[in-house]
Parts: structure tokens; sequence; C-alpha cells
């Protein structure tokens, strides 16, 4: 059966080798050029043949892995990539074993099946092709992470090493880029540097949202008040994936990504999502402290955890910014996504000790002034050093520009984290 299939690239070797031996002038010239075309054509026709005939196989074999309950067998369907990945759960840090099949219109987001019978895995989530971001994000509990965003669902996941999350944010954007090409009528996808922590207000309820995680906040995001176990407990708003009390969470709309369901959305959304103004609540000029933590951690000298304590108070981790817009001041979050500092510090005429004594942390130093004493303890002496040198300079009064042009020639201090 194998020699038809054999023969014809066997014909098309034979007839280029004899071309190379045949003179030019050769009356045999013009019919064995005309040979070689229509075997080259045959050849081709061929390869294609045996290409689908594969690419069926596929479809079939993983048809029958998922138990034979998604209509994936279809002549315009093209297999791409498979493999196992973990999945970031939307509420903590917790990750699931998953499985992706990739096609070139679909991405198939499915969990194993323990069964003796029946397929090996279920599909979770059907995310289509059109409009697709891949990102590599930063998570500070997990390496190797990158974020899928589809008008279905937005998933993070984990890969299992740099090289497959690399080769998986390629195939997916390559997958993403060639559907946008083949449909004319569809805008090309844009490359996004980094995971949008807001949607725009275009696509609320278009496209499903990033969560916040809940470890990311201490503080509902809208009303900015602090969670607690009791009375104020976390919420997810469906439309902008924002952590929200239940006050703020109070409201529900339809969304378009998940049927028009009605969903629980924030108060802002729900307004958004209505086409209505909410005249009561005005915008407020923000406060000192009423500086979202991701804003100015993306635009700033340096920031990082670090322990800190103040007087007879208990260590409590905080993550510590200096703005680059502000680079005397230390604002304190309780969490990097939180949408109020907890305290600020004006570092100017603040004495640095180095290496204070009754202090039983590892890696600590102290800010003075006057009765105003704050405590701070890095986790390793290199980011311990890099906070004491960008602080050194903000007690001496030196301006954003200095600064600016110290961390850059320090190589490490801007954008650090």
């Amino acid at each position: 059966m194998l020699g038809p299939v054999q023969r014809i690239p066997r014909y098309e070797m034979l007839l280029k080798d004899y071309l190379r031996k045949l003179p030019e002038d050769s009356f045999d010239r013009k019919d064995a050029d005309k040979s070689l075309e229509i075997i080259s054509t045959a050849a081709s026709h061929s390869n294609t043949a045996i290409r689908k005939m594969e690419n069926l196989k596929k479809l079939l074999m993983v048809y029958e892995m998922l138990g034979e309950e998604e209509d994936i067998v279809h002549p315009s369907n093209e297999f791409i990539k498979e493999g196992q990945i973990m999945k970031l759960a939307a509420r903590n840090t917790s990750t699931q074993e998953r499985h992706l099949f990739l096609f070139n219109n679909m991405l198939l987001y499915c969990v194993p099946k323990f069964s003796l019978a029946g397929g090996k895995y279920s599909v979770r989530t059907k995310i289509g092709l059109e409009g697709m971001k891949v990102v590599e994000t930063q998570n500070e509990d997990h390496r190797h992470t990158f974020q899928i965003s589809g008008k279905e669902r937005t998933l993070e996941l984990q890969a299992g090493s740099e090289q497959i999350k690399v080769e998986w944010i390629k195939v997916l954007n390559d997958a993403a880029t060639d559907f946008q090409q083949r449909n004319e009528t569809f805008l090309i996808a844009k490359k996004v540097d980094e995971a949008p922590l807001e949607v725009p207000s275009a696509e609320l309820g278009l496209r499903a949202p990033r969560w916040i995680r809940d470890n990311e906040v201490t503080m509902c995001m809208k009303c900015k008040e602090p969670f607690n176990a009791l009375t104020r407990r976390r919420h997810h708003c469906r439309a902008c994936g924002y952590v929200v009390c239940w006050k703020c969470s109070d409201y529900k709309a339809p969304l378009e990504y998940d049927g028009n369901k009605l969903n629980k959305v924030c108060k802002d959304c729900y307004h958004i999502l209505r086409g209505s103004n909410d005249s009561e609540e005005k915008e407020k000029k923000k406060g000192i402290l009423e500086i979202e933590s991701a804003e100015v951690s993306g635009n700033s000298v340096i920031c990082s955890f670090l322990q800190y304590n103040e007087k007879s108070k208990p260590w409590q981790k905080v993550w510590c910014v200096i703005p680059k817009q502000e680079a005397l001041v230390l604002y304190m979050y309780g969490a990097p996504q939180d949408v109020k500092a907890q305290t600020s510090i004006p570092l100017l005429g603040y004495l640095v000790d180095d290496s204070p004594r009754g202090v039983d942390m590892q890696f600590s130093f102290r800010l003075s002034q006057s009765k105003s004493t704050h405590c701070f303890s890095a986790d390793t002496e290199e980011l311990k050093q890099r906070w004491l040198k960008v602080i050194n300079l903000a007690v001496k009064g030196l301006t954003q520009e200095d600064i600016e042009d110290y961390s850059t020639e320090d190589g490490q201090l801007e954008g650090s984290q």
C-alpha cells in the first residue's frame, strides 16, 4: 500500500537528477521539464493528502480522549498542540492539574477524568482564538506563569519549565495571529507587554476578566474598607475581576461572555453596563494615602515586601513602595493590589541605622526622627542594601532626578521588586 506513495517522490528525485545531467540543447529537455512539473504537482497533492489523513487521525484520537462528547472531527479543524499544565486558582495561589488541546480555531481547557471506561478528559471551557491575548505574568509564589485571556474566560497557568512556558506562549500567539489573518473582518490582535489588571470600559461584559486574588488585597477595591472574616467578606466582580465587599457587589447585570446571564458585579461596572450615571457618587479627589499600590509599583524607584515594626507592636509583612513622582516618601500597603496605603513616611531628615541594636530580625534597619521610630527587615542582605541605597539618598533630600540617575547607574534599583 505504501508503494504508490513512495514511488511518486522517487520519480520526482529521478527526474531532477536526470535534468541536472541533461544538456540544455537536448531535444528531450522540454518534455523532461514538463514531466517534472506534473510529477511535482502530484507529489504536493500526495503530501497534502497525507497531512490531512494524519490530522484526521489525531482529531479522532482527541475525540476519543474527550469521551466522544465534543464534536471536533471536522475538515476545517486542525490540531496544533496538546500538553499538561497547572492552573492557578483565581481566589488563592493553589494549583490544579489541567490539560490543553489547541486547534486552529479554539483552545480546549480540560480537567482529568478518573474513570475506568470512557474518555480521559472532560472539557471545562472552550475558548475561541478570536481576540485571544497571551502574555507572560509574574507571580511571587509560582514560577513560569502566563495568562490566556479570551472572550469566554481568562486563565492564569503555570508551565513545568521556562522552555515549556515560552513554547506555549509562542504557539498560542501564532495560532491567534493566524486565525485573525484568515478572518480579515477582525482586527489583528495587538501584542501586550503585561496582563492588564483593569478591563477597559468598552470590553466590560464582552471578555472574561482576570480575577484579583484574595491574598493580593486587604481592603475593598471600591470603598477601601478593610476586609474581615465576619462582617466584610471578599467577593469578586464578574465584569472587572476586582475584589470588593458585599455592599459594593450587591448588583447584578447580564454579561455577554456568559450568555447574557445575570452575574454579580460591582457598583461601578453596574452603572457602566447599564449606561447610567451615578450622580450621587461623584468622583472625589484622592487623599494622600488613596493611591493604588499597583499604580505606583509599576512606576517606582523600588518596591518589595518588608517586615515592619513600630514601637512595641508585633512585626507585620507590608508592601513598601517609593514612587518615582514622590521619591522622598515611603508608602506602606497591606498587599500589592491594595487601593489605599496604610501609612506613609516622609523620609527627609530621618536618621538611618543599618545595624540597629535590640532588633531580633535578620537583615534589619531602622529609621528614626525625634520620637518616631520605624524598624524594617528584608528577606535577604541584597534586598536590604538596595533599600538602604535609596533611603540614604532620600533622607538627604535629593531630588527625583538624582535618585533615578543613581538607581540607573546601580543597574538594579529601578523597577526592582
